[in-house]
């Protein structure tokens, strides 16, 4: 059994923990969840696990491995820490990576303590492509992510274009991963997770778009190298809840520590 620690509550947080209580995450069993005010959570019944704010509480509940989904501050805060304490770390705010001091530290303190750093697909897809194929020479990846306007609200997009005049799909950004991580870090953690299965921060491409037209969140990705070609296209089903993250993140995080048990690993 996987005894797994969760860091955050909030949308994709809620939607992990109902997975694992549900059976999808295969042999797993929620240890702690850890959120920043446990006041807000009195009325959550996670059967036996405690919701806490105490972080001395939440480590001593020892998970085999973290899963983070609580944004880029709670990786800087939290993961040398969870590796430290002798768990594996699961991370979907991939993005904080962006920061290559955190990356080394991060990779050093996992080396240290025998442990690993876990990047499930979460919202996009081909990853297992992309860093197979990057066994060879790899000569470009690109990732062009277009969201509707309802995503884009309360983000760097408002300091760009007129949410509520927009009419057309309309680029907002065009530069690398690195930079697109920082500019978009509750929105393009995608770029982040294919730098680090491809090309690295600098050399991954991204155009992100504005699109009125959409429902959706899609991702396009396409690469070359020796491998040959590939371009794939997903196109994710915001959550109700928060449009800015889709139910795919925890379906990918459910399937991730589903594959630490189940004698059969796909991909």
């Amino acid at each position: 059994m996987t005894r797994v620690g969760l860091i955050g509550y909030g949308t994709a947080g809620r939607d992990v923990a109902e997975a694992i209580l549900g059976g999808q995450a295969g042999d797993a069993r929620l240890a702690g969840v850890l959120v920043r005010d446990a006041g807000k959570y009195d009325d959550v019944s996670l059967e036996g696990c405690t919701i806490t704010d105490d972080e001395e509480a939440f480590f001593a509940c020892h998970p085999d491995v973290i899963v983070e989904t609580a944004g880029h501050e709670a990786v800087i805060r939290y993961a040398e820490r969870s590796l430290a304490n002798g768990s594996d770390l699961m991370v979907v705010s991939v993005g904080a990576f962006c920061d290559p001091a955190l990356y080394d530290r991060v990779m050093a303190s996992a080396s240290r303590h025998g442990k690993r750093v876990l990047v499930p697909s979460a919202a996009i897809a081909g990853l297992d492509r992309i860093a197979a194929a990057a066994q060879g020479p790899l000569e470009r990846v690109t990732l062009t992510t277009r969201k509707p306007v309802k995503a884009w609200r309360g983000t760097f997009a408002e300091e760009v274009v007129d949410l509520d005049r927009v009419t057309q799909p309309t680029t907002i950004f065009e530069g690398n991963a690195r930079e697109s991580s920082r500019a978009f870090p509750e929105s393009v953690n995608v770029s982040a997770a294919l730098s680090l299965a491809g090309v690295g921060f600098e050399a991954t491409e991204v155009r992100v778009l504005v699109d009125p037209t959409i429902d959706k969140n899609v991702h396009e990705v396409s690469a070359k190298g020796l491998f040959g070609e590939v371009r794939i296209e997903v196109q994710n089903t915001p959550s109700p809840s928060n449009p800015k993250t889709g139910y795919i993140v925890a379906m990918s995080v459910a399937r991730a520590l589903k594959n630490l048990t189940s004698p059969l690993v796909i991909g």
